[in-house]
């Protein structure tokens, strides 16, 4: 136990910025339309070759995100840069023609700065998808795409990891003239607060005493995965690991037994089945496994809001699963908004 044992799960700042997602969310699609619909007129003008992403930590699950979104909806090649190839390296990849998008909450951390500005000058263009719109980063780019997830002073970043996966949806939904994304995008604010609502108190009582534990997604729900995976260790000191639930069968999956749980992301998508065929197995060997699939019928199936587009379904997972992330961490004794030896900006070089 790290932190006062008494604190109260609802007083936490982590827990009353998790719950303003969907009115940040709603917020930001307000404040952005215009800038979308401008950022998408020129990319159909103007088609990139490909997309390059760029960030850390929350930010680079949200790009994870991206990058499935964008090959699934757009067929655009995505990849993700690794910061030290400009930064340390000083290499210059060559993105003429490119899309080059990064993703910071701060806007302040210099390998991404320099990144932005080595693929600007490599005649790329650079989108930042920042909550703090004067910021370095912003003042590099091209296109800025404000979060707009207003003031967060919590540690753990939450809704404005939120915001970066709701900001690339809605350039998504534009660029790609997908009448079905594009009419799903607007129910997201009132899905993010059903998510909210959503119950998840049987996988906090369950890993209370938990060492170890899988994260496991895939696709679209892959970046969901490695967020949770990351919460675990920075809010509940809980080592835990995100998996693809296709990669976890090379190799990673012979320690999943006895005593060793899994908390499963399942889509719905054409991934979903194989996502819930892993976790059924891995019950089958005794191992504590929860499981949030939408659509899937069962009594050991954790609620999920409604999700009228697979696209929308990481977000609504990620909402519900940080209020249960945050009472987790405080029936651990830690105080999520406070992980020890973490700072709420992280400059990397």
């Amino acid at each position: 136990m790290t932190t006062d044992t008494l604190l109260d799960a609802t007083s936490t700042r982590m827990y009353a910025e998790a719950q303003e997602a969907g009115d940040a969310v709603a917020r930001q699609f307000a404040a952005n339309a215009d800038v979308v619909d401008d950022l998408a007129e020129r990319l159909h003008k103007r088609p990139p070759r490909f997309i390059v992403t760029c960030a850390r930590g929350s930010s680079d699950h949200a790009a994870t995100y991206g990058k499935y979104l964008f090959e699934t909806q757009l067929g655009l090649v995505t990849a993700s840069a690794s910061p030290s190839v400009g930064s340390v390296y000083a290499i210059q990849p060559k993105l003429d023609g490119a899309l080059f998008v990064t993703v910071s909450q701060s806007g302040k951390s210099p390998d991404l700065v320099r990144n932005a500005e080595i693929a600007k000058a490599a005649g790329a263009h650079v989108v930042a998808l920042v909550n703090v719109t004067d910021s370095p980063l912003a003042q590099i780019a091209d296109t800025v795409l404000g979060l707009h997830a207003g003031p967060e002073t919590s540690v753990a970043a939450t809704k404005s990891y939120l915001c970066s996966l709701a900001a690339l949806l809605q350039l998504t939904a534009r660029w790609s003239n997908d009448a079905a994304l594009f009419n799903a995008v607007h129910a997201l604010p009132d899905g993010l607060r059903e998510a909210w609502r959503q119950d998840w108190s049987p996988l906090v009582d369950g890993l209370v005493d938990a060492h170890n534990l899988f994260v496991v997604g895939r696709g679209l729900g892959l970046g969901a995965a490695q967020e949770a995976a990351l919460k675990f260790k920075e809010t509940c000191g809980l080592h835990a690991e995100a998996f693809s639930s296709a990669e976890v069968r090379h190799g990673p999956m012979a320690i999943v037994g006895p005593g060793f749980p899994v908390l499963a992301f399942a889509q719905d998508d054409g991934t979903g089945d194989g996502t819930v065929a892993v976790a059924r197995e891995f019950r089958s060997r005794g191992a504590p496994v929860w499981l949030a699939a939408p659509g899937v019928p069962g009594g050991d199936v954790l609620p999920t809001a409604r999700s009228v587009h697979p696209a929308l379904t990481p977000l609504l997972t990620v909402a519900s699963f940080y209020k249960a992330v945050n009472a987790l961490s405080v029936a651990r004794g830690h105080n999520p908004d406070l992980p020890p030896h973490l700072n709420k900006v992280t400059e990397t070089v």
